[in-house]
């Protein structure tokens, strides 16, 4: 490898990393719109198994059953698709504000970013996954 083709590389990873980190995450066009509409009508019924611990953060934005013995038998498929429906939601609203933003290939950056914001905002007892997968109660 000749030090030029180092150069340029090292060059295109500082503009791709000064580029995504321009990404405006707060962008909103009706397609982001409705997916947050749904996500927040879904959170009231989440509220209570994030609360329990039944549920938490994963590490890539998503959640999961953190712990399925905290559901009642009763509600476990209420559960499931709950979680199912909110993650199909979060792929998409991670997809929808990078092809807003001009940038799809942003995808991964913008869902990573998400999934920090997802922990630091969480409520103090809800489970999250840190980075190398361990559950965390936080």
């Amino acid at each position: 490898m000749t030090r030029w083709t180092l150069f340029f590389g090292l060059l295109a990873l500082m503009i791709s990393g000064s580029v995504s980190a321009a990404a405006d995450l707060e962008v909103n066009t009706p397609a982001i719109s409705s997916i947050k509409q749904s996500m927040q009508d879904r959170h009231g019924q989440l509220a209570e198994f994030y609360t329990s611990g039944a549920v938490g953060l994963t590490r890539d934005g998503q959640i999961a059953v953190h712990d399925a013995g905290l559901v009642p038998l009763s509600k476990r498929q209420q559960v499931n698709s709950l979680v199912a429906d909110e993650n199909r939601d979060r792929s998409a609203l991670y997809r929808e504000i990078a092809r807003a933003n001009g940038h799809p290939e942003w995808e991964s950056e913008v869902r990573s970013t998400f999934a920090d914001r997802w922990v630091s905002k969480a409520a103090s007892g809800w489970w999250y996954q840190n980075g190398s997968g361990s559950w965390v109660k936080k």
